[in-house]
């Protein structure tokens, strides 16, 4: 049976209670790892690859990481890795800040040797982020999984997810990711990530930028105001119901594991209108993750739809 195999860094949200940031609650999260989760709970097999070590916190992690229906018999374990952690304030808007980051063990990561064959050959789709490109391993491990899946002709899914604190520079961290655009076949950003990538102010002149990449299908989303999307070359605003916001962790990820969703399940439109479609329905997905707090705790099931 095919899948979708997501290659990342799973972590610990500590997501504050309220917008004074003084009290926090404790979350499994990390933008892969709510990916994942987010494709398990839509009814789609989902195979993460990621570090974790044998502490009570990683042990934690794989279990509801398990508990949630996601395959991790391709994931590494080393005893001295500890899980990341993120502080997440939240501001008088309930627009999530990443404050801190906490890393106790940056160079445990997975190795290029690590990946499996059997992994990529069952899957349709492999989806990445750059939370982890900031490390040289992780980024020789991401350019030999993007490799392994150009081999078979799986689909390539890219959020660009960009945490400059995590980075060196900006420069670096701008000639990294663009250095993947030209192998993905949809890539999301925001439109402040657009604007980062590019230096270009308005969405219109980032999107003539990206167009030397020749991406397939560009997702600039745009929260309550919907999503950009670029097909073929061709732009598309798609709109979102409106909801009570309560905290916006993982609205993103919900957003992409709905993309994927339809993707695995339907696979590649034919034409524009197809593509509309999944993003109306992935819109759906990102806004419900808004009425809950945290980033697992809020994904949505296929049911609740």
């Amino acid at each position: 049976m095919k899948q979708v195999v997501v290659y990342g860094d799973a972590f610990v949200d500590y997501v504050a209670d309220d917008t004074t940031n003084r009290t926090f609650t404790t979350h499994v999260g990390g933008t892969t790892v709510n990916v994942a989760v987010g494709l398990s709970r839509l009814g789609v097999p989902a195979s993460y690859i990621t570090v974790t070590g044998d502490d009570d916190t990683s042990s934690d992690v794989r279990k509801k990481i398990e508990e949630e229906g996601v395959d991790l018999s391709f994931a590494k374990r080393v005893p001295e890795k500890r899980v990341s952690g993120v502080v997440v304030h939240l501001t008088e808007g309930f627009e999530r800040i990443f404050h801190s980051y906490i890393d106790e063990t940056p160079d445990i990561q997975v190795e290029p040797d690590d990946l499996q064959e059997e992994a990529f050959d069952q899957a349709s789709i492999f989806h990445f982020a750059s939370g982890t490109m900031f490390h040289p391993t992780a980024l020789r491990t991401t350019r030999e999984a993007v490799k392994m899946a150009k081999q078979r002709g799986i689909f390539l899914s890219f959020d660009a997810n960009i945490r400059l604190k995590r980075w060196k520079s900006e420069t670096e961290c701008r000639e990294t990711i663009t250095s993947f655009l030209s192998d993905v076949d949809v890539l999301k950003v925001t439109e402040e990530e657009l604007s980062f990538l590019t230096g270009f102010n308005t969405v219109e002149e980032g999107i003539r930028r990206l167009a030397d990449y020749e991406i397939p299908v560009i997702l600039v989303t745009a929260g309550e105001r919907g999503t950009t999307a670029v097909i073929g070359g061709e732009q598309h605003h798609v709109g979102v119901e409106p909801v009570e916001v309560v905290d916006t962790t993982g609205a993103g990820d919900a957003f992409m594991a709905g993309i994927l969703r339809e993707l695995f399940e339907k696979g590649m439109p034919e034409d524009r209108k197809g593509w509309i479609g999944f993003i109306r329905f992935a819109n759906q997905i990102g806004a419900l993750a808004t009425t809950k707090q945290g980033a697992l705790t809020a994904l949505p099931r296929l049911h609740e739809l």
